[in-house]
């Protein structure tokens, strides 16, 4: 998976993830209404965005409020997507094992995902089941982009000075090499970039799936540059929803929409030109 992950990312020259979050009263009007509004939504947004995209990352939470229908369209979604790119069900599973080895056989098996977001709050066993899959790959929530992170991911551990969160990205590389190096991941947010740093310390050879920039307001250049590590060649995806998927609510959103993504891309493949070659800031482009 991560051997896919990085020629993707060379032949788009970043890895850029497009968040396909097909929230119904948000959709732009002229798409109509309900189900099918969301299948054009979802399916247009992937035409748009496609050429620029190594990954797309279904948010499950707004396809399950669909109901079964939505369970479908999902399904469409991951199997169109997966076209192009690799495809990231964001459902952040995690239960005991029996419950989890369902959920993984369903977001692998029955729905044909290549990566999917877990919860490792209940520890090794509630991770298992969705690792060690051949072409499989788990990202574990590490550090999360929400103001109220610190709350848990601060704590220190057992007496130490070591915060929860970095002692979660010794564990995923303790299951890395337990369980296959290619199957595990971490989701570090780009709102806390000194935090990602940390984390890419740590965890030197995981793939990051960064969320947090556009409307979230992480920073996109220090939350990258962390990610590429001491050595410039880190995997990692950079995720963008709705500064992408929301880029207009107009007629126009698909040509927006597409426009976003090369702009994400544009500053992406500045991040891996030699620093002789950057742009300066004033020159990078607005998104």
């Amino acid at each position: 998976m991560i051997d896919r992950l990085s020629s993707l990312a060379r032949d788009r020259g970043g890895a850029l993830c497009v968040g396909i979050d097909p929230v119904l009263d948000q959709l732009p009007s002229h798409l109509g209404g309900g189900v099918e509004a969301a299948r054009r939504y979802c399916f247009e947004l992937i035409e748009a965005t496609a050429p620029f995209a190594c990954a797309f990352k279904a948010n499950a939470a707004f396809f399950e409020a669909m109901g079964s229908a939505g369970w479908q369209l999902l399904e469409e979604v991951i199997e169109v997507a997966g076209r192009y790119a690799l495809v990231i069900v964001d459902g952040k599973r995690g239960d005991v094992g029996h419950t989890a080895d369902a959920y993984a056989r369903a977001v692998f098996e029955q729905m044909g995902a290549d990566a999917c977001t877990v919860n490792g709050y209940l520890g090794f066993d509630a991770v298992a089941p969705f690792l060690g899959r051949p072409g499989k790959l788990a990202f574990v929530l590490c550090r999360t982009t929400n103001p109220g992170a610190g709350d848990l991911q601060d704590l220190t551990v057992n007496g130490t000075e070591t915060p929860l969160y970095l002692e979660v990205a010794r564990l995923a590389m303790a299951w890395a090499s337990q369980c296959g190096a290619d199957s595990v991941g971490l989701v570090a947010g780009a709102t806390w970039p000194e935090e990602l740093s940390r984390i890419r310390h740590v965890a030197p050879g995981l793939p990051l799936l960064i969320p947090g920039v556009g409307t979230q307001g992480g920073d996109l250049e220090r939350a990258v540059t962390a990610a590429l590590g001491e050595n410039g060649d880190a995997p990692y995806l950079l995720s963008v929803s709705r500064a992408i998927g929301g880029a207009s609510r107009g007629a126009d959103f698909q040509e927006a929409a597409g426009g976003a993504a090369e702009r994400y891309l544009g500053r992406l493949r500045g991040l891996h030109q030699p620093a002789s070659t950057l742009p300066s800031e004033s020159a990078r482009s607005s998104v």
